[in-house]
């Protein structure tokens, strides 16, 4: 699997530079990667004094699941079957000396979940996309069979007035025959390059397969060192 332009697919890169990339994010990932601690506030966040990229996505995108993938440890995140489980924000420290973070959001858009919740849902995440100076970019996971739902237009606009920097991975691209995968990620990438602040090229991926993920990882230490 690859990433895809709203218009048009990148200009392939030169191959030799390509395998350095993903071989350097791999080493990376393939080092110390552990988890910190669960916040259910800001004030409960570790000094922002490395970078972070944060994760996002509706409730059931898989978010778990590619976390683990990416960084080939099953069970750092933990997966439930219980929508809308997760309401506090969890972080993964990657490197050793420290590199950078990962931030693990709750997911959005769960139809069941008490107004309560999402009260305390929106204040958390809304809290830390604008005031966290550490934040480099945000991975918003779109699922692949289903595309950009109202509810992912509505952090997109989020994301946008907060001018945090975001790029869409679709996940279970597994799910879909390859030329639905493509078709759906050229329409994302098309819609994306409507919002100021998303990054323009889509990745696709398959925790379950493990596709997309060297690619993926390359995105997120590129994104950190940016």
């Amino acid at each position: 699997m690859t990433s895809f332009a709203g218009d048009s697919e990148e200009v392939p890169e030169d191959p030799k530079a390509r395998a350095y990339r993903l071989e350097t994010a791999r080493r990376i990932f393939a080092g110390p990667v552990e988890f910190l601690l669960s916040a259910p506030k800001l004030e409960f966040l570790p000094e922002p004094k490395v970078a972070e990229i944060a994760f996002a996505g509706r409730s059931n995108v898989g978010k778990s699941s590619l976390l683990n993938a990416l960084t080939g440890r099953a069970g750092i995140a933990r997966t439930s079957n219980t929508p809308g489980r997760t309401q506090e924000l969890n972080v993964f420290d990657v490197g050793e000396p420290l590199a950078f973070r990962l931030i693990d959001m709750p997911g959005y858009g769960y139809a069941e979940a008490p107004k309560d919740v999402v009260r305390d849902w929106k204040a958390l995440v809304f809290d830390y996309l604008r005031g966290r100076a550490a934040l480099k970019r945000v991975l918003l996971l779109i699922d692949a069979r289903h595309g950009i739902k109202p509810v992912d237009a509505e952090i997109m606009g989020l994301l946008d007035k907060a001018a945090v920097s975001y790029q869409i991975v679709l996940t279970k691209g597994d799910k879909i025959k390859p030329t639905a995968l493509a078709g759906t990620a050229r329409a994302v990438g098309e819609v994306a390059r409507t919002h100021p602040a998303a990054y323009p090229h889509v990745l696709t991926t398959s925790a379950e397969k493990g596709e997309g993920i060297p690619e993926l990882r390359a995105a997120v230490v590129a994104a950190v060192t940016a």
